[in-house]
C-alpha cells in the first residue's frame, strides 16, 4: 500500500492518525480541550445528559459514510429517543481562528460541541 505524501512531503495517513488520536481522547476523557454544549442540551434532563455523555465517550461506529477523513471528529447518535450531533473543531490558542495544525496540540485546542440534531 502506497502511503499519501503531498506535494510539501506530508504523509496524509499519519496527520489523520495523529488526529484521530487527539480527538479521541478528547471524546472518550474530555481531556485535551474543551467540551460545550448547546442550549437545548443543557435544558434536558440531568440522566439525559448522563447518557448522552456516556453514549459520546464510548461511540466506535465510525464508518467512511460518516466518517471520511477518519479523524473520528463528528458523529450523529441516538439517546432516549432523540438524536444528537456531537463534533470537534480546531481552533488556535486564542479561540478566534482555525487552527493551523490541527494535529499539534501546542497550536490547538480542541473544542468538543454536542447538540441537538435541530441545533446544528
Amino acid at each position: 500500500m502506497s502511503k499519501a505524501i503531498t506535494s510539501t512531503g506530508v504523509d496524509q495517513a499519519a496527520v489523520a492518525a495523529r488526529i484521530r488520536l487527539l480527538n479521541d481522547q478528547l471524546r472518550r476523557t474530555f481531556t485535551g480541550g474543551r467540551v460545550m454544549m448547546t442550549s437545548g442540551v443543557a435544558a434536558l434532563p440531568t440522566e439525559v445528559q448522563r447518557a448522552l455523555i456516556r453514549a459520546i465517550r464510548t461511540f466506535e461506529d465510525f464508518s467512511e459514510d460518516n466518517d471520511p477523513w477518519n479523524e473520528h471528529d463528528m458523529a450523529g447518535i441516538t439517546v432516549c429517543g432523540q438524536r444528537f450531533f456531537w463534533k470537534i473543531d480546531y481552533y488556535d490558542q486564542s479561540l478566534l481562528h482555525g487552527s493551523e495544525d490541527p494535529a499539534d496540540p501546542a497550536v490547538t485546542i480542541r473544542v468538543l460541541t454536542i447538540m441537538l440534531v435541530e441545533e446544528y
